[in-house]
């Protein structure tokens, strides 16, 4: 089995622009190899957002390099829009994974719709690492809709399997490393084994409830750090659990992160500076 190396978490939350009130439990600016091939973990919400009757609420255009993006949506609506060309609304139950590789833009704001009802808000954007190898790949965008998400139950748990695989079941996430993302829900007093690779770096986040990992309780808007070696974790769901299983395969190579543009070195950040700065990651049309 797994073991447990630590707990993460942060209470201190702030606005990325006007519709997204997060928390980031973990960033590329603490220690990148605990938790490669991931790089930042924005918990947004639960938040309840009162009807709108002005523009949707959000972030306007910004630029991305040398990752990729994945936002899962809970509850409420988040549009997008990037210079790939890529873009749509997603839901409860949906992930938008977009690759900014070699340089996009992007934007991302409640839909029309949930802007005008309001209502509850959560969701999850995590940021995955390329390696260098892929850094320049072409922008590109997955819509993962909630009915092409498989569910695999286990005993005492069930999980919607957006990347990876349990036991033969795979999920939909196209990534360029080997990647586990399940969205896990527990019972209040249920047993469960996860099926967790040797060899990856693993994280458990609890969204909602209280699960108990290797006797020590982790709550909401908290994230269990687990071993790369041994197989496996027994999770005790204290309360109605929500989970985000992460596990990945480590990429042994420097991290050097500016703001939205995570390279190797510190002259390819400068270099994704000035070719933003040049236009050279386009723009949106429309």
């Amino acid at each position: 089995m797994k073991t447990l190396i630590d707990v993460i978490g942060n209470t201190a939350g702030h606005w990325v622009g006007d519709g997204f009130p997060v928390r980031s439990l973990f960033s590329y600016h603490g220690d990148t190899r605990a938790i490669t091939p991931f790089l930042l973990f924005d918990y947004a919400g639960p938040f309840q957002f009162e009807p709108n009757a002005g523009p949707p609420r959000g972030v306007g255009q910004h630029p991305h390099r040398g990752f990729e993006t994945v936002t899962i949506v809970y509850d409420g609506e988040v549009s997008h829009r990037d210079s790939g060309g890529g873009g749509g609304t997603i839901g409860a139950g949906d992930v938008q994974w977009m690759t900014a590789g070699a340089g996009v833009i992007h934007e991302e704001f409640h839909s029309a719709a949930y802007s005008r009802s309001g209502g509850p808000f959560r969701m999850v954007q995590l940021w995955v690492n390329l390696p260098a190898r892929h850094k320049s790949a072409p922008p590109a965008y997955q819509a993962i809709t909630a009915d092409s998400i498989p569910t695999v139950q286990l005993d005492g748990a069930s999980a919607r399997i957006i990347a990876g695989q349990i036991a033969g079941t795979r999920g939909p996430a196209r990534s360029f490393t080997p990647i586990n993302l399940w969205d896990v829900r527990m019972a209040a007093g249920a047993d469960a084994v996860l099926p967790l690779p040797r060899g990856h770096n693993t994280m458990i986040a609890v969204l909602s409830g209280h699960v108990t990992v290797a006797g020590r309780g982790i709550g909401a808007a908290e994230i269990a750090r687990l071993s790369t070696e041994g197989e496996g974790a027994a999770l005790h769901a204290d309360d109605d659990a929500m989970l985000l299983v992460m596990t990945g395969e480590p990429i042994d190579e420097p991290v050097f992160g500016h703001g939205p543009f995570v390279m190797n070195t510190r002259a390819e950040i400068v270099q994704a500076i000035e070719d933003f700065n040049a236009g050279r990651f386009g723009g949106i049309a429309g």
